[in-house]
């Protein structure tokens, strides 16, 4: 055999031959491999397929709530008082945190302390406490920054959370009246919380599959839909509530008083127009919500009203017919059980209009003795008086109207210029936009009316008009509210001003008031003015509240365009117009 034939066999590789045993017995174990792979596959998405499903769904799907928000707060024109706005929160699967961050020592953690306001000591040990729970607050109510650093650090076991916080546009101007919800979004002072239900909205729910750190990589099925809360309408107007909430304040800060209150209320719906408490708080602080200062005073708080409760003395009188408005009254002083009264200024007498307008203690007392306890007693309950006003706002009061059934007759007496019973602010509103709406009682509402109510016929509306025509007179020039005139309009009111009770008897502190209704053709609004202790040197409710009033009405009766109706001063007005035009054309 020749060296090329031998080297040619050398370099030809040694091959299995495929007809041998070993041969057909591998070829027959790789198939049987390949088969009983085949057939695990085919059993376990044919027979275990919903098992193996099951499984992975029960690590990866959840039910994760749709967040709804509370539907809106709105003044009678549709500006927003209170609104929702999406806000992140961030939580913590305590039981994960441990297992993968046993020490919890790295930066990012002591970062998730501070938005947490705590230590990284505190953190800890906080965490420690609350071992083996899966769901832990950390922050509630991130502002985006905050949110987007702990999206950033993206800790295992800490998630964001989509939720809603409440926000007022108006702050303090309209706080004691919508009030404000928690931090769960529940209602707790205000219309918040007395329309809690009607605003809440209803979280739905759907099914979602989460990856392994749990954000929504699917949506699969909405179980129920979300349902977001109705809003809400008030009466209120938005313009006038700001007005008004300046000039109380300006007059509460310098006189130094403690506290005040002003309503406003539409004489021919009862709808509630503007309604401030001084002091007041910032609702989108928690910190300012402090209890002293977040109860609305004007519905919860009340007070004798002293000679703001005469004109329903004299009301009174002329439904019982015992006198006249020309009636004229011996007006000096007189004494009941050993105690006499008397007024600041000596009158020999006055008729029952001079009555209102000096604001005679003497000349009421004597009324009400000249008609027995149930006719003197008529106007007062007829008004409202000792019965909330129906509102529905929480915390109202009723006030104190109690009569005994042997009352003396000093009791009678006080009674009839304003001591011994008390009423809250909106109470006398009401009253006052009963007389306005010549004797119709219409019931006090804070939401929108989008008709007129029909209301109770609770005095005649010749004595309404009448009390109305007497009260003018405490607006002009000779009368104890002349401070309250507003230009262009007829204006008719009441001051009062009361010393306040302390330790059985009548200390030195006052409370101040100013009553009014405007204008006298064709009463629109009721205002009533409260300012508690002023310190200033001027403490009279002339002085210190009907100034107020005469602020807020001028602006909210242009507002309201409500027409003019002081004659002269129109004329005035049009003589003047006349004599610039005169000059302007030489």
């Amino acid at each position: 055999m020749s060296k090329a034939r031998q080297s040619n066999q050398a370099r030809k590789p040694n091959r299995v031959p495929t007809g041998t045993g070993r041969f057909f017995v591998l070829m027959s174990l790789l198939s049987l491999g390949f088969i009983a792979v085949f057939v695990r596959a085919a059993y376990l998405q044919v027979d275990k397929a919903e098992v193996l499903i099951g499984k992975s769904d029960s690590r990866s799907v959840r039910d994760k709530s749709i967040v709804t928000h509370r539907g809106r707060i709105l003044d009678r024109n549709g500006v927003e008082l209170a609104v929702s706005v999406p806000v992140k929160s961030v939580w913590m699967d305590v039981t994960e945190v441990m297992k993968r961050s046993p020490t919890l020592a790295e930066n990012d953690w002591n970062k998730l302390a501070l938005i947490a306001k705590k230590s990284a000591k505190e953190f800890k040990q906080w965490i420690v406490k609350r071992k083996g729970r899966q769901f832990v607050w950390v922050a509630r109510h991130l502002d985006p920054s905050t949110s987007a650093v702990v999206k950033t650090l993206d800790l295992p076991g800490v998630y964001l959370r989509d939720e809603f916080r409440r926000y007022y546009p108006s702050a303090e101007i309209t706080a004691h009246l919508v009030g404000f919800t928690d931090i769960d979004d529940k209602g707790r002072e205000g219309l918040e919380r007395a329309y809690d239900d009607y605003l809440s909205g209803k979280n739905g729910k759907e099914k979602v599959r989460l990856d392994l750190q749990r954000r929504v990589i699917e949506k699969q099925e909405v179980i129920e839909e979300a349902e977001k809360g109705e809003d809400l309408q008030l009466s209120i107007d938005s313009r006038i509530q700001a007005l008004a909430y300046k000039a109380l304040k300006t007059a509460v800060l310098k006189h130094r008083a403690k506290s005040g209150s002003l309503v406003m209320l539409d004489v021919n719906t009862g709808e509630v127009l503007a309604l401030i408490s001084q002091p007041a708080y910032n609702p989108n602080r928690f910190d300012s919500r402090k209890p002293n200062v977040t109860r609305n005073s004007a519905f919860v708080d009340s007070f004798e009203p002293g000679s703001t409760a005469k004109p329903f003395t004299v009301a009174s009188a002329l439904e019982a017919g015992v006198v006249k408005p020309d009636t004229v009254i011996d007006t000096r002083r007189i004494k009941y059980n050993g105690h006499w009264v008397k007024d600041i200024a000596y009158h020999r007498s006055l008729d029952v209009t001079g009555i209102l307008q000096k604001s005679s203690n003497v000349g009421v007392a004597k009324l009400a003795h000249m008609m027995s306890d149930e006719e003197f007693l008529y106007s007062f309950h007829q008004v409202g008086f000792g019965t909330d006003t129906g509102s529905g706002f929480p915390g109202e009061s009723s006030g104190l109207f109690n009569i005994r059934d042997n009352w003396s007759d000093v009791e009678k007496a006080v009674l009839a210029y304003g001591y011994g019973f008390r009423v809250t602010p909106v109470q006398l509103a009401q009253a006052y936009a009963v007389l306005g709406a010549k004797g119709i009682k219409r019931p006090l509402t804070l939401v929108k009316q989008n008709s007129t109510p029909q209301g109770e016929k609770v005095l005649s509306s010749r004595v309404s008009q009448q009390v109305i025509n007497m009260m003018e007179t405490v607006v002009s020039e000779e009368g104890s509210g002349k401070r309250a005139q507003v230009d262009g309009y007829r204006i008719a009111g009441k001051t009062g001003t009361a010393r306040k009770a302390e330790n059985g008897g009548y200390g030195d502190q006052y409370t101040v008031f100013f009553a009014g209704i405007a204008p006298v053709s064709d009463p629109k609004i009721a205002m009533v003015i409260f300012v508690d202790e002023p310190q200033s040197e001027d403490y009279y409710g002339g002085q210190v509240a009907a100034p107020v009033f005469a602020r807020v009405a001028a602006e909210s009766l242009r507002l309201l365009n409500v027409k003019p109706d002081r004659t002269e001063v129109i004329a005035n007005r049009e003589v003047k117009k006349q004599v610039r035009l005169e000059k302007a054309n030489g």
